[in-house]
């Protein structure tokens, strides 16, 4: 297992001319370290990977290792839709010193179910660092099925999967097929409690960008048997993790991080400035939450 508990799901700081803000990456860094986090996940779809340059995603990866310094595990999103693509960067990042990878379905072209085995395994047969999947069909208009989990659960480095599906039933049954050192995490910040304790073993979360003590202690509490401390959690910023969602993420945690002066930047176009109403929303949330 990679890790136990809370791993924030980074965003990616820019500065107004719209470059990679290392100052301010090293500030959130230092913040979800301090808030107990267990991993930290960085490339990711917060993270804004798609607009990022190869040379800027290098740079990230070297940043974030030399600040991190061993503290909690660095894993990095490396998938793509192309099979050789996601292979050669697989194995980049691991040279680079990554500790694992997220590696998301293949998304625009798809596949089936048979060619998802091929396309994780081979991918996974090209390094021999630990692989946790990423399922979230919304995104990529792709179902990994329980099945298929299951029997690329058999390959010895494909360690786990971040399950965004929104599917209870699906990682009810992901966690009842698949060996029990296999991780099955949270992709949803709303769904990290009951998905908690159907079995998972923690969150990938965009809401620790914002209050990561908070998010570590949901998991922890969780853990020590102390549900309440869970729920209270939960159910304290369950309104803040669906309007964290009102508009394609990462544009309201940005936005968020924002308005707390965190001085994360704008989002890359395609993504564009969130609308007046969410912002304001939004805003009256952060407030009532201090």
């Amino acid at each position: 297992m990679i890790f136990q508990g809370n791993c924030p799901a980074l965003v990616t700081p820019f500065s107004k001319n719209n470059k990679i803000n290392f100052k301010a990456l090293k500030n959130l860094l230092n913040e979800q370290i301090s808030g107990n986090a267990k991993a930290i996940l960085i490339l990711g779809t917060t993270g804004e990977a798609t607009t990022l340059s190869e040379n800027e995603k290098i740079d990230i990866i070297k940043f974030t290792l030399k600040v991190v310094n061993g503290k909690v595990p660095v894993i990095a999103g490396a998938g793509s839709n192309n099979t050789k693509t996601a292979i050669q960067t697989a194995r980049l990042y691991e040279r680079l010193g990554v500790n694992a990878l997220l590696e998301i379905s293949p998304y625009y072209n798809k596949t089936t179910q048979a060619g998802l085995y091929e396309h994780f395994s081979k991918i996974a047969k090209s390094v021999n660092i630990p692989i946790i999947l990423y399922n979230v069909p919304s995104r990529t208009g792709l179902n990994i099925l329980p099945e298929t989990v299951f029997k690329l659960s058999k390959i010895y480095n494909i360690v786990g999967i971040k399950e965004a599906s929104g599917n209870l039933n699906q990682v009810s049954e992901i966690i009842k097929i698949c060996p029990k050192d296999f991780a099955v995490y949270s992709g949803d910040d709303s769904l990290a409690l009951p998905m908690l304790s159907l079995g998972a073993c923690g969150v990938f979360s965009v809401a620790s960008n914002l209050f990561p003590k908070e998010m570590s202690c949901l998991c922890e509490s969780f853990f020590d048997g102390d549900i309440l401390s869970s729920k209270k959690i939960h159910y304290k910023f369950l309104n803040l993790f669906s309007t964290l969602f009102c508009e394609v993420n990462p544009i309201p945690v940005k936005t968020a991080l924002n308005i707390m002066n965190k001085n994360v930047g704008k989002v890359r176009l395609p993504l564009v400035n969130i609308q007046r109403k969410n912002y304001i929303k939004l805003k009256n949330i952060l407030k009532n939450l201090k």
